[in-house]
């Protein structure tokens, strides 16, 4: 099956916006086409074999982040906590379930969002639904409403500016081990969660000084002071990655790989498997997602493996599962037992939020603490029984303190939700939240640790 950067363009395509004016894509797909990439193939390749080790059982994938960026919540700032949120969570989960930690987060092009209904209605008017701001406006006006592939350029540019400052925080000293007492958050105000970082973080220092006492230090051992960081979003808008397509002139492997991220992922919406997105996806050398929902049998997973990674390379397909707390056990173990039955070597991610969106008595769309725990719980559950590896999360977070999710150490009432809920699109975890769901992950994955150190001992 001959594969080309644009072949998706002859299959069948759903959740793409409809531009007025066809000249001025084509105008804006080649200004995209003329720029330089966004991530390079040197480091795809880095991260693919990172999650290789998570399908191996040797790793946990950490992927979170904003549930869509937009143009006007887009500050270093808000980059900075974010980041902090994200290196206090894998702290948690490297140093309390001795695992390393793969660190993917949702950032530097997830401007997208598939919509259940293409119109929205407000007040007796309907207009266009919000796609994201790649597509169009939030504000509910005819103008705001249209898409405008203009947007693609800003969300290039914007990216840009991201991956830089990410970049230089990773590589620049932020994640140094010795500042972990640093990464604090003005907006986990638990007292028992804040001290039971603040004594992990002691235990860390103490690692630290002893490691440092026999000659290992930051500026002997790089990975003190450094961590690799990558990005991902929903590959939604086909002309975009297709743009931003390159074949690999450097690296021995010469592949195709999209440089708009390190990890593109196919939606829920958007994994038929004769369409335009599994077509593009099949083609890239990139790691890639495919997420996993309840209405998928087992038969088209299957095809779908076979299609996406017919040469199963470990670490190129994570199956991202979004069953819902109530569904997870029963939905998720056949999928399990078929995958495992068929020799796949893939990556199997948990998504706890996209099945448990509720509406709050007070109008709000919202998710609950405890759905959210609950689904990981069953997760790792269903993971036991069927006797494979539960190798990572993925989540929608802040750094931001938003009263968005309801429930929590620090409770956030359904009354609270309109204080700050500032999300574009569906509702994120704060940070204590985050910090929550990293210790409960910690904790099932050293009582699984334990739980197989114990077997082992007693054969």
């Amino acid at each position: 099956m001959t594969w080309h950067p644009s072949s998706w363009r002859d299959k069948p395509i759903l959740q793409v916006p409809e531009y007025p004016d066809a000249a001025q894509v084509s105008a804006v797909e080649a200004q995209l086409g003329a720029k330089p990439p966004l991530v390079f193939a040197g480091e795809v390749q880095n991260l693919r074999s990172q999650l290789g080790k998570v399908a191996a059982g040797e790793a946990f994938l950490l992927q979170g982040g904003d549930c869509a960026e937009s143009f006007a919540e887009f500050s270093a700032d808000m980059i900075r906590d974010s980041f902090r949120v994200f290196l206090k969570m894998a702290v948690v989960l490297t140093f309390g379930a001795s695992l390393p930690v793969v660190k993917i987060g949702r950032v530097a092009g997830q401007f997208a969002k598939p919509r259940s209904s293409p119109v929205e209605m407000v007040d007796g008017q309907e207009l266009p639904s919000y796609r994201g701001d790649m597509v169009n406006g939030i504000d509910f006006t005819e103008t705001e409403r249209v898409p405008d592939p203009e947007r693609l350029l800003r969300v290039y540019e914007q990216s840009s500016s991201t991956l830089n400052l990410l970049r230089a925080f990773a590589q620049g000293g932020m994640a140094d081990l010795h500042a972990v007492n640093s990464w604090r958050s003005d907006f986990i105000q638990d007292r028992e969660q804040a001290d039971r970082f603040t004594e992990l973080s002691e235990r860390i220092n103490e690692c630290l000084d002893f490691m440092a006492a026999c000659g290992v230090t930051p500026q002997s051992t790089r990975r003190l002071s450094e961590t690799d960081f990558f990005t991902s979003h929903e590959a939604l808008l086909l002309n975009y990655e297709e743009a931003l397509t390159r074949k690999d002139t450097i690296t021995d492997e010469k592949g195709w790989y999209t440089t708009s991220a390190h990890m593109v992922w196919i939606g829920d919406r958007t994994r038929q498997l004769d369409g335009a997105h599994i077509e593009y996806m099949r083609g890239i050398s990139n790691p890639i997602g495919l997420k996993c929902g309840p209405s998928l049998d087992t038969d088209d997973l299957l095809r779908l493996i076979d299609r996406l990674n017919p040469e199963n390379i470990p670490g190129r397909l994570t199956l991202i599962a979004r069953m819902g707390a109530e569904d997870v056990r029963q939905k998720l173990k056949p999928l399990l037992k078929a995958v495992k039955g068929h020799g796949s070597e893939v990556v199997w991610c948990c998504d706890p939020m996209h099945g448990n969106t509720v509406k709050a008595s007070t109008g709000y769309k919202t998710r609950r603490v405890d759905d959210i725990f609950a689904e990981v719980k069953g997760f790792f559950d269903a993971h036991d029984e069927v006797g494979t590896y539960p190798g990572g999360v993925h989540f929608e977070m802040t750094g931001k303190d938003v009263t968005e999710c309801v429930g929590g150490l620090v409770e956030v009432t359904e009354q609270d939700l309109a204080d700050r809920y500032h999300t574009h699109c569906d509702p994120r975890l704060n940070a204590g939240q985050s910090l929550e769901l990293a210790f409960l992950i910690a904790d099932l994955l050293k009582n699984r640790r334990d739980q197989q150190n114990g077997l082992r001992k007693a054969g």
